[in-house]
């Protein structure tokens, strides 16, 4: 054989080689059509479950999810976990791409806060904190509860994994009780979210402090609310979820003062480099306000 046929040979591609390059098209095809389809699927229960029924499901999905979105792309500092990208989340209106860690669950807000905790407050660290979570977040209760320095009481309305169940208008609860308040994206749900920030405030000791995230559009100067609109996709429409009946904007942390609590805010900004920003994938733009007795 001369040296072009010897050549030719070697350049040209092996069956096996074409059978091989084949199979990796096909499989990563297939992932791509199968993330898809857990995608879809995913969407459809978010939007059409009971909150009760959701809660349950997931204990289920987080197990399995994690196994679809192997890789190195994105981090939760929660679970300190990292996956080739998150979970969408949201909906049609204020739809998100890449923000739900398919893990334990969190989305920006919650890694937000939980990098307050951690690197800017004395919550991991300060002895015989009582606490008050109301809505406790999957990503965060089973954390809290095996602190040893807390006290961990969780309430809501109806989730099954809560402590209590009340309505956040009129709290069954001694008042000046709790160091810290939890209390993240209900006041957009409730009738008279400043009855409901005061009834905080007042289990509250003086000197506690408290985190009470909403859903803020920042290109509005004042919040959002008509009580003539009530069916789901006209809420969804206006106040970006079928089930909220306001939307807060630029003036929310005046709600808070209006309750009696005094405010700070917290930009994580001014702390972090954009590198990790991004791979956390937390939103520059998300002020924390840390209300205060």
């Amino acid at each position: 054989m001369d040296i072009k046929s010897k050549r030719r040979l070697i350049e040209t591609p092996s069956i096996t080689q074409n059978i091989i390059s084949g199979c990796i098209v096909v499989k990563c095809i297939g992932d791509k059509l199968y993330l898809y389809g857990v995608k879809r699927m995913y969407s459809f229960l978010l939007n059409r479950l009971p909150r009760p029924l959701l809660i349950r499901l997931s204990y289920v999905f987080r197990w399995v999810a994690p196994i679809l979105f192997r890789g190195n792309r994105v981090e939760c500092p929660v679970c300190e976990q990292s996956f080739s990208r998150f979970l969408s989340y949201g909906s049609k209106v204020a739809h998100r791409e890449n923000v739900l860690c398919p893990k334990d669950l969190t989305l920006e807000r919650h890694r937000l806060m939980w990098l307050y905790l951690k690197d800017h407050s004395s919550f991991f660290t300060d002895k015989n904190l009582s606490v008050l979570h109301i809505a406790p977040e999957q990503c965060f209760i089973n954390r809290f509860k095996k602190q040893p320095n807390l006290s961990y009481l969780t309430a809501d309305l109806e989730s099954p994994i809560a402590d209590l169940h009340f309505d956040l208008h009129e709290i069954p609860l001694e008042s000046d009780r709790f160091d810290v308040v939890f209390c993240n994206h209900v006041m957009e749900h409730v009738a008279n979210p400043i009855q409901c920030m005061k009834e905080l405030f007042r289990v509250m000791r003086p000197g506690g402090w408290a985190i009470l995230q909403v859903p803020q559009d920042m290109t509005r100067d004042t919040t959002y609310e008509d009580a003539s609109i009530v069916l789901p996709e006209e809420r969804e429409k206006h106040f970006w979820q079928k089930d909220h009946v306001r939307l807060f904007g630029r003036d929310y942390p005046d709600y808070l003062r209006k309750a009696g609590f005094t405010v700070e805010e917290f930009w994580l900004k001014d702390h972090l480099d954009q590198e990790i920003f991004n791979r956390y994938r937390i939103s520059e733009e998300e002020v924390l306000y840390i209300a205060k007795k």
